[in-house]
């Protein structure tokens, strides 16, 4: 169930049941490999594909969410996983409650202001610290080398990433959310497109 093999022993101990140490770590091992592998065959930063509407979405996620850290006042929002298919783009961050109507709106209206201001999105290659220095958001940082690639949206927003981009915003075209939802306990997920 993915429990700690420290609460996996209590719970059996509770129910008298010996666990088998080695054998779990044998197996989780295994698990590992296979997840590792599986990993390096997707593409990266929760992206399905390279086409042009997937790489709108995924610039759009960087508007959104420095959106989210305005509108909200809340500096330590993150995102917290992402998935970004042609359709629609779904992004989770951190947020210990729903959001108003007047907040989704309210970011919604942000994002499509920086769409309309026609930013550049450039691309930086610059060491790690570097990046942390410029304050550049950064998802999984136990993932990043030594250099990586940091994109700035204008002076609006700059994040370390791998995926594909526009090359200025215009080219993103309207943002519309159209789902906000609770995911876990102080997870919340958005759900837009982009038409």
């Amino acid at each position: 169930f993915g429990f700690p093999i420290e609460m996996t022993k209590e719970l059996a101990k509770e129910m008298n049941i010996n666990v088998d140490e080695k054998g779990f770590e044998e197996e989780f091992k295994k698990h590992q490999e296979i997840s590792r592998v599986g990993a390096e065959k997707k593409f990266k930063g929760g992206l399905s594909d390279a086409s042009e509407q997937t790489t709108k979405l995924h610039t759009a996620t960087h508007l959104l969410n420095e959106s989210l850290r305005k509108v909200l006042k809340k500096k330590d929002l993150v995102q917290k996983g992402s998935h970004i298919p042609p359709e629609r783009l779904r992004f989770d961050f951190n947020f210990s409650r729903p959001l108003t109507e007047k907040e989704i709106r309210d970011v919604e209206k942000l994002v499509n202001e920086k769409i309309k201001e026609d930013l550049p999105v450039v691309r930086e290659e610059i060491t790690f610290g570097e990046a942390k220095r410029r304050g550049a958001q950064a998802v999984f940082e136990q993932k990043y080398g030594e250099r990586v690639s940091v994109y700035s949206v204008g002076d609006f927003s700059i994040e370390v990433c791998g995926g594909p981009h526009v090359k200025n915003t215009k080219e993103v075209g309207r943002f519309k959310i159209i789902k906000e939802e609770g995911v876990a306990a102080g997870i919340r997920r958005i759900k837009a497109v982009i038409e």
